[in-house]
């Protein structure tokens, strides 16, 4: 059955169920009628439908940025502020229902739904006080009849495409940088979670966030034409996206076309090692929130386990005896420590990569199946004695799947981390203080966790390097938002 209003979500407050998309201050249907039914993955069921938007609804929605960007740049930082504080405040006032509005969509357990909420709203609030921390500077001149100055400006209209596996926070990390420089925003959402976007735009209203400040264009089938137009318009100035490395460099080479200002977090393929001085259950408790945080649904998540010989029989052993606890269910469910995965395609990738695996020669400790039944299941999996050669190694995974490989030494598994086109994160134990250091260094990648399985804040610079994008996201963020102009005042 479908729902079509807010109704049937069980939540406190069911107006922040939105059906339509945003133009111009407007909620508005697609022009013709096309629909998108949105499914919980935990069980197939119809969640409702959005508007499947087009050209002709981006390149109004873009137009509705750019008339609002006239007014919004013009407002004072502190105003800024007050507004993405009262937008914070909003968030933490319905804390539960968009927790649920997550979980519902994508299907990741409620309590780490509402870890990823306050992840999601902490973005409001740093971006509220970068707001006002948009410094200029005063360069001293050779001449003695010049001053020159610099200050900060807001780029324009950005056009933003989000990823369906942080459907808050991805939106958040974005649009508040956007909103803190003054710039106004067109967000593409992901098809497959669309109501938490919308619902954060509802309460971006209420917060007093200007009509046209925010739009949003949602789109499945037509996402080739609305993807293009977002990034090749004249209008926008900036594209910020989060998604695969093959889309990433599609847009990219679309955004090429008028040398738009871009910010790109595209795939990663982590590695996280043990060495043999590590805090061994530390190690083992760091792998469980790296690798299977979303159900191994996340970007920065391990991919490549690498643990020294002389510990890894006793680092497998207590791993899989760790993810044996696990309980695999609907993410609404208390005792659910895991969901599904987002859909079928994802089944059948984590399926290709344990399949690959076994056949070269790996072996199942835990799990290594397909769970039956409604909803798109897979079991927590860890895999010892995985060749180099397997697919797992070469590709990003994105399910709850942990292969291990065994090393020699630092140097060895230096070489093994950095074997890939890209470089997002990077994880290691080590108690030997030299080495932290050495191998925090070595490791190409853009941001690394060191005895640590959890990277993720508002304030740290995000992003990585190599294939893995462009910019960063976060900490001083606000300036990927902003152009610098030089000012020479003459004739003194």
């Amino acid at each position: 059955m479908a729902s079509t209003t807010g109704s049937s979500w069980g939540l406190k407050d069911p107006s922040l169920i939105k059906n339509q998309g945003l133009i111009d201050g407007q909620w508005v249907d697609a022009k013709d009628g096309g629909k998108i039914t949105v499914t919980n993955p935990a069980n197939d069921e119809e969640l409702g439908t959005v508007p499947e938007m087009g050209l002709q609804e981006t390149k109004e929605a873009i137009e509705a940025a750019a008339k609002a960007f006239k007014s919004w740049s013009k407002t004072t930082a502190k105003q800024r502020h007050d507004i993405l504080m009262a937008f914070y405040t909003l968030m933490q006032e319905n804390t539960d229902d968009l927790a649920r509005i997550i979980t519902l969509e994508n299907g990741k357990g409620l309590l780490e739904a509402k870890g990823e909420h306050l992840y999601s709203s902490s973005f409001l609030e740093w971006f509220a006080e970068e707001a006002v921390r948009t410094y200029g500077e005063v360069i001293p001149s050779p001449f003695p009849h010049i001053r020159n100055v610099v200050v900060k400006q807001p780029i324009g209209v950005v056009s933003i495409l989000t990823p369906w596996n942080f459907p808050s926070a991805m939106i958040t990390r974005k649009l508040c940088a956007a909103l803190a420089a003054g710039c106004t925003a067109v967000i593409k959402p992901p098809p497959e979670t669309p109501f938490s976007a919308l619902a954060l735009a509802e309460l971006a209203s209420r917060a007093g966030v200007p009509s046209g400040v925010i739009n949003i264009v949602p789109t499945q089938k037509n996402v080739s034409e609305v993807g293009r137009e977002m990034c090749e318009n004249k209008i926008v100035k900036k594209v910020s996206f989060t998604g695969s490395t093959p889309v990433a460099k599609m847009l990219y080479g679309m955004a090429s076309s008028t040398l738009k200002k871009v910010s790109i977090e595209a795939g990663g393929n982590a590695p996280f090692i043990v060495f043999a001085d590590a805090d061994i259950d530390a190690a083992v408790e760091g792998a469980i929130a790296c690798k299977f945080r979303g159900t191994g649904q996340t970007c920065v998540c391990a991919n490549r386990i690498y643990v020294q010989s002389s510990v890894y029989a006793d680092f497998a052993s207590k791993l899989a005896d760790k993810v044996a606890q696990f309980k695999v269910g609907n993410g609404l469910e208390e005792k659910t420590t895991h969901g599904p995965l987002i859909h079928e395609k994802a089944i059948e990738k984590v399926t290709r990569h344990v399949d690959d695996a076994v056949s070269r020669g790996a072996q199942v400790l835990i799990g290594g199946k397909r769970i039956e039944g409604p909803g798109h299941f897979y079991a927590p999996t860890v895999l010892s004695d995985v060749p180099s050669n397997a697919l797992i190694n070469d590709e990003e995974t994105f399910g709850p799947v942990a292969a291990l490989v065994k090393f020699e030494t630092e140097e060895e598994v230096i070489k093994m981390a950095n074997n890939t086109d890209v470089g997002l994160a990077g994880y290691f134990y080590s108690r030997d203080v030299g080495r932290v250091w050495r191998v925090a260094e070595a490791l190409e990648v853009g941001m690394v966790g060191t005895n640590t399985g959890l990277i993720s804040q508002a304030v740290i610079p995000f992003g990585g390097v190599k294939e893995s994008g462009l910019g960063r996201e976060g900490s001083h963020g606000i300036d990927e938002y902003m152009n610098t102009k030089f000012i020479a005042f003459g004739g003194l």
